[in-house]
C-alpha cells in the first residue's frame, strides 16, 4: 500500500424515487421519473474530521443534531425543520446555501450512484423479461461494485452503510450485500463483461462490512444531500449544485480518466431516449 493511502473506505447511500419498475406513479414537480441509489464515499480516516464540520455547521446554525436532519427535499422545499428559510431575507437565505454547499465539498467526500429512468427501463426490458427485479437490487450491485473497485484501487476495503428502513427494506439490502460476496454481480455474462465487473473473489477480498444507519448520522445525511443533484444531473445538466459539485471535482467521475469512467463512475442506466438539458 502507498504511503498515505487509507485502508479503508466507507460508502454511504441513500435511495430516492419508486423502486418497482411497474407500480404507476405521479411525477414529482421537478417532472422526471427515476430511481437512484447512491450518496458519498469517504476514507475512514477522514470520518471524525467530517463530523466536526458538520457539528460546526448546526452550531453556527443554531440548529439541534438530535432532532434536525440535512434532508434534501426539506431544504429545497424550505419545510418541516428548515421552514425558517422561508422568514429569512434572501440574502440570508443565500449565506445558509453557501455555508451548506461548503459542507457538501470537504475535500474528503466523493459523490457516487446509479441513476435508472425508469421509463427508458421498461422501454428496455419490459417485453424481453416477464419478472423483473427491483431496481434496488440493479443499482445496489452496481453502486457497490464500482465504489469496490474504487476502493481496490486504493488497496483498501470497503464498508457498506445503508440508511435504515423498515425491517423488509433492510433485510433486502443485506441480502443484496451478502449475494455480491458468494455470486458477485447478478447480471449477464454477455453484456456486463465490457464493464469488467468485479469476480466474487475480488468483492469477497473488498467487501468488509455492512450496516445500515439512522437519520442522525452526518454521513448518512451527507449521503441524501448528494443523491438528488446527481440524480437529477443526469437530466438537468445545468442543475446548479450538480454543476458546482462537477467544477469543484466532487464527484467520481471527477477522480477517474476516460478509460475509467464506464466501469467505476456514476451510472446513469437506461437513458437512451432521455434529452439531457445543457
Amino acid at each position: 500500500m502507498c504511503a498515505g493511502m487509507p485502508k479503508t473506505f466507507c460508502l454511504y447511500i441513500d435511495d430516492s424515487g419508486t423502486r418497482n419498475p411497474d407500480r404507476m406513479t405521479t411525477l414529482p414537480a421537478h417532472g422526471y421519473d427515476w430511481f437512484s441509489l447512491g450518496g458519498i464515499l469517504i476514507a475512514e480516516e477522514d470520518e471524525a474530521v467530517f463530523r466536526q464540520a458538520h457539528q460546526a455547521f448546526f452550531l453556527r446554525w443554531n440548529l439541534d443534531p438530535t432532532s434536525t436532519f440535512l434532508h434534501s427535499s426539506d431544504i429545497r422545499a424550505k419545510s418541516s425543520a428548515f421552514a425558517f428559510l422561508g422568514c429569512m431575507p434572501p440574502s440570508r437565505q443565500s449565506d445558509f446555501l453557501d455555508d451548506l454547499y461548503a459542507l457538501m465539498a470537504q475535500k474528503s467526500v466523493t459523490g457516487i450512484a446509479c441513476v435508472i429512468d425508469r421509463p427508458g427501463y421498461n422501454v428496455r426490458y419490459r417485453e424481453k423479461y416477464r419478472q423483473r427485479w427491483e431496481l434496488c437490487k440493479t443499482a445496489f450491485a452496481i453502486v457497490v461494485e464500482r465504489a469496490a473497485k474504487y476502493a481496490r484501487s486504493h488497496d483498501a476495503k470497503l464498508r457498506v452503510y445503508a440508511e435504515r428502513g423498515d425491517v423488509a427494506v433492510d433485510r433486502r439490502m443485506k441480502g443484496y450485500y451478502d449475494s455480491l460476496r458468494i455470486h458477485g454481480t447478478p447480471f449477464a455474462a454477455n453484456t456486463s463483461g465490457k464493464y469488467a465487473p468485479l469476480t466474487a473473489d475480488e468483492l469477497r477480498e473488498t467487501l468488509y462490512d455492512f450496516k445500515t444507519k439512522n437519520k442522525t448520522s452526518p454521513l448518512m445525511q451527507m449521503a441524501d444531500l448528494y443523491l438528488w443533484p446527481i440524480s437529477v444531473g443526469g437530466y438537468d445538466g445545468s442543475n446548479r449544485t450538480y454543476v458546482r459539485l462537477e467544477q469543484d471535482g466532487k464527484l467520481m467521475d471527477c477522480l477517474l480518466d476516460e478509460t475509467q469512467r464506464p466501469s467505476m463512475g456514476i451510472k446513469y442506466s437506461c437513458f437512451e431516449n432521455v434529452a439531457r438539458k445543457r
